[in-house]
């Protein structure tokens, strides 16, 4: 091999490694201030969020903390073009008890609001949140199992509207004493009112920092069902939510 052809080959990965190089950058500063892409493990936000959805946050939305990069790096603190979160948002934030894992639930309460359940239905401000009655939930198993589930359209002050379940009535986050929320801090609760580990749970989760916030859930992008393995690609297609390719985060 002549040295005009080596010396070409070595230009030539130079400048793959180069594009690879501006590729990852470019996606690296995507995730950390514009969008992130998060998947739901759980169904603590049953029936907003399936187990098998995948979406994006906005991390420019609540501006950014040390929380919108990778890894939670304590370069800074507090929040920079900081936006306070709206009552009924869908957000994402790091667990305060760690400051690591990822949670979703729904912003509930404000800085100096008082929260309070009684017999299932939510209190803010003393003040009882409207809750209607609507059809049942319906979730099948893989093994063709059918499982209804009393679900309720809850409406906000502010006129916004979403859908919660009641599982168990009479469960243990039904009835609580009054919350009151500190100031810098929010109280965050899953749709799924009797599957969801938040802030009526001072051990598990408990008032969310501000500062632990990434960002709020906007759309979902793919969903699958969960049944067919990663490298199963030829069943993708009939395993995926296509009704849900799209949606936007209620």
């Amino acid at each position: 091999m002549s040295e005009k052809t080596k010396t070409a080959q070595s230009s030539g990965l130079i400048e793959n490694l180069r594009t690879i190089g501006y590729a990852l950058l470019i996606a690296l500063v995507i995730r950390a201030l514009f969008f992130q892409p998060f998947s739901i493990p759980s169904g603590s936000m049953l029936s907003t969020l399936l187990i098998g959805d995948y979406l994006f946050v906005s991390k420019y939305t609540y501006g950014y903390s040390k929380h919108s990069l990778p890894f939670s790096p304590p370069i800074f603190s507090g929040r920079i073009l900081g936006s306070e979160p709206d009552r009924g948002d869908v957000a994402v934030f790091k667990l305060p008890t760690d400051g690591r894992t990822d949670y979703i639930k729904r912003v509930i309460g404000l800085p100096g609001d008082t929260v309070q359940m009684r017999d299932g239905q939510l209190f803010i401000n003393g003040e009882g949140i409207p809750r209607e009655r609507v059809e049942d939930f319906v979730e099948e198993d893989r093994s063709g199992n059918i499982r209804r589930v009393a679900r309720y359209r809850e409406t906000l002050p502010s006129g916004k509207s979403y859908l919660t379940l009641d599982t168990v009535r009479g469960g243990r986050g039904d009835n609580t004493g009054v919350f009151n929320v500190p100031a810098g801090h929010y109280f965050m609760m899953g749709d799924n009112r009797d599957d969801s580990q938040d802030s009526r749970f001072a051990g598990a989760v408990g008032f969310v920092p501000f500062e632990n916030f990434v960002g709020r859930a906007e759309f979902i992008f793919y969903s699958t069902d969960g049944s067919a393995r990663f490298w199963e690609f030829w069943r993708w297609p009939g395993v995926t939510r296509w009704g849900r390719i799209g949606q936007g985060v209620n």
